[in-house]
């Protein structure tokens, strides 16, 4: 009797690996929560050291509009540090690419789930996935040699500046948001479509105060998504943009964002200097906005789960 007791007392070997499995599940966590709080520590501590260590005033860096850390001010005693140019180049940028993108992306997602579905899928999937894969080098390539040219050619100028960071971006991005929006109108139930014809609405009403309002939620998470990519490319806009950290006095004009003036200046600096710790305050600005991304993301999947 002691025996049997014994026996049904003892963890079994399922007991044990769910165990296990729990173990490692909350290790990985952790390690992956340690390494997210490690970057943004590292990260803030740089970025911040510029108004706390260096006393570069706050409004002067983010609302002045000349950048040349390598210049002193004689009137200020500090050096020409305004981000504003590369901070207005980044947004518009980003908001361009996201609204030449959204009317494609949802025409492509509607064809390839409403109008032919086996088609659009069998001819535009392969398509969407061929342009996930191609590397951002790749694009800033094509865009070097086929978009500035191109827009030389109509507008005059040099053919770099906002309008072929546009493009680049438009086609890098696309993929992000038709994807997406493919899914969310997928996961819209079927009832939804049968209901709205059942009472007599045509295939277009039932497509545009059905379906699309149904995904709209997720549709406007598949843009943040596409916009936080945009906002976060470096190579492909630095090889098209022109690189002139200038404020932006047209779409034809060279400009720069905030990760082009990064991947140009990070490896010309000395590290601790003041040269260095702007460029780490424009990391800090680009990783907060991808936080704030995030958060716009999660508040739309709420509003979402509440309807």
């Amino acid at each position: 009797m002691d025996n049997i007791t014994k026996k049904l007392m003892q963890r079994s070997e399922s007991t044990h690996k769910d165990t296990f499995g729990r173990a490692v599940s909350l290790t990985a966590l952790a390690l992956i929560g340690i390494v997210v709080v490690a970057i943004f520590a590292f990260v803030l501590s740089r970025g911040l050291s510029t108004f706390f260590r260096d006393g570069v005033n706050v409004k002067d860096f983010l609302f002045g509009t000349t950048w040349n850390p390598s210049v002193t001010n004689p009137a200020t005693k500090q050096p020409y540090i305004g981000a504003l140019p590369m901070i207005i180049g980044s947004f518009l940028v980003t908001f361009l690419a996201a609204v030449v993108a959204t009317p494609f992306a949802i025409g492509t997602s509607l064809f390839m789930t409403e109008i032919a579905q086996k088609r659009g899928a069998k001819i535009m999937q392969p398509i969407i996935e061929l342009l996930v894969g191609i590397p951002s080098v790749v694009y800033g390539f094509i865009g070097l040699t086929v978009v500035v040219p191109f827009i030389r050619n109509i507008t005059g100028g040099s053919g770099f500046g906002i309008l072929s960071g546009t493009i680049v971006l438009f086609v890098m991005i696309l993929p992000t948001f038709t994807s997406m929006t493919v899914d969310t109108l997928k996961s819209v139930p079927r009832y939804y479509r049968e209901s709205a014809l059942a009472i007599g609405a045509t295939r277009w009403q039932m497509i545009y105060k059905v379906v699309l309002r149904s995904a709209t939620p997720g549709i406007m998470t598949a843009i943040v998504f596409g916009m936080a990519r945009a906002f976060g490319e470096a190579l492909a806009v630095q090889m098209v943009i022109g690189n002139a950290a200038l404020m932006p006095t047209g779409l034809t004009t060279p400009a720069s964002t905030l990760t082009s003036v990064l991947t140009m200046g990070i490896g010309n600096t000395v590290m601790g200097s003041l040269q260095n710790d702007v460029l780490w305050t424009l990391a800090m600005i680009l990783l907060l906005m991808s936080l704030v991304f995030n958060l716009i993301v999660r508040a739309i999947g709420r509003r979402g789960a509440m309807k």
